[in-house]
């Protein structure tokens, strides 16, 4: 097990980037001693996992080459669409030998995939009220091939796999270990905005109230720019880091409506079927064809080349607008869900490389009334990192919130 580990590397497997965390005990501390990050290789994974494990493991023991890590074990999260489902359940309090007979029996009925041999687990979460008649468990399931390829990447890099992880349980760790002292006695909803989708989370005292995925990522945001402003994905996503913001007029705007009525959204329901989002994205109305042209018909003239001039501020968010627009209405529909329940939400914390979007905590925030802040997984950890460039850490520490938190499996049962 991990959790037996001194030293350990954290692993995450995104679409757009793979994130590395290298952690080691000391005092039975945290410390960080290294942290790395490259571009995924293209077409490589997507929103429902890995696709081409090779590619995937040089780029991956490229990375550990550059940020000079040196530890042997990795504890590397499944994430995806087609390979893993993270759900918790509330059942009758019982013994560990009734609890495992009846979380087969959940596990059974709840197996999504296609594929009829899968890897499962499942975790009885923290009591908060031992004389409860119910009991929380979290369970997971995987196709084994999905674990198979995610295995294979890691063995590919010359590393060793000491534990799978799923991303909520993660993100759970890192949670506690960083914002324990903030957080005490709150229930936090926590947004990880990835470049295909977005995992939004509830947890209280780090325990997992409630996991969600939905197909709104920041390619949205960059297609939804390249269209508008008829230039490359590539361009786009340039302009997006660079230049794109939301401006405070759009932030004071929604707090007009902050804390109102949800009516126009329906809340989220996990046992209910998502709507079919092929490929991650919206579905949109597909025009008539248009008719064919007469066959002595000239030629149609090439497009003219398009000149890119300086995009105003204004110009640049009105791209976006819409995309931000669905991706707000995705967290509250979970937020309605949860209330929905009898829960509530004191706070909302943003990460994940979407999180850099510069003014998106405050327009979430205004959106939902509720307190809203980007994440720093770094945050109370020791840093020691040798190879790591002077304020690297600080200016991509959104990006590495579940590479900490697999590295700190070490620290937990």
């Amino acid at each position: 097990m991990a959790k037996n580990l001194t030293s350990v590397l954290g692993v995450d497997i995104g679409s757009s980037r793979i994130k590395v965390a290298e952690i080691r005990s000391q005092g039975r501390e945290p410390v960080v001693t290294s942290l790395g990050i490259i571009d995924t290789p293209e077409g490589a994974v997507d929103h429902t996992g890995v696709f081409n494990s090779d590619a995937v493991a040089s780029a991956l023991k490229t990375l550990m080459g550059q940020s000079g890590i040196t530890v042997g074990d990795v504890v590397v999260s499944i994430a995806g669409q087609a390979s893993v489902l993270v759900r918790t359940l509330e059942v009758p309090r019982m013994n560990p030998a009734e609890l495992k007979e009846h979380m087969q029996w959940e596990i059974n009925r709840n197996i999504p995939f296609a594929e009829s041999t899968v890897v499962s687990d499942f975790k009885p979460l923290a009591d908060e009220d031992p004389s409860s008649q119910n009991m929380d468990v979290v369970m997971a399931i995987s196709p084994q091939s999905a674990i198979d390829t995610v295995m294979s990447c890691v063995r590919k890099a010359g590393k060793k796999v000491s534990a799978i992880d799923v991303e909520p349980m993660g993100l759970g760790r890192s949670l506690l270990k960083s914002y324990d002292d903030e957080t005490r006695g709150q229930t936090v909803c926590v947004v990880d905005v990835g470049h295909k989708t977005t995992s939004i989370n509830i947890y209280r005292n780090g325990k997992l109230l409630m996991p969600r995925q939905v197909p709104v990522g920041g390619e949205m945001f960059t297609k939804a720019i390249a269209d508008s402003l008829v230039m490359s994905v590539a361009e786009a996503e340039k302009l997006k880091q660079e230049s794109a913001e939301i401006p405070q007029s759009a932030i004071n705007g929604v707090s007009g409506t902050a804390g109102g009525g949800t009516a126009a959204f329906q809340a989220y329901n996990p046992f209910a079927d998502e709507p079919a989002v092929p490929g991650g994205e919206p579905t949109i109305a597909t025009p008539p064809p248009a008719a064919e042209p007469p066959a002595d018909a000239p030629a149609p003239a090439a497009p003219a080349p398009v000149s890119h001039e300086p995009v105003d501020a204004a110009r640049l968010y009105g791209a976006f607008s819409s995309v931000l627009d669905e991706f707000t209405a995705e967290i509250r529909r979970s937020i309605d869900y949860f209330r929905s329940r009898g829960g509530d939400i004191n706070r909302v914390m943003i990460c994940g490389g979407g999180a850099h979007l510069k003014g998106l905590p405050e327009y979430i925030g205004a959106a939902l009334g509720l307190p809203c802040d980007a994440y720093d997984p770094t945050r109370r950890l020791n840093l020691s990192m040798k190879k790591v460039a002077p304020g690297f850490a600080q200016e991509h520490a959104p990006d590495f919130a579940i590479a900490i938190g697999n590295g700190l499996h070490i620290f937990f049962d």
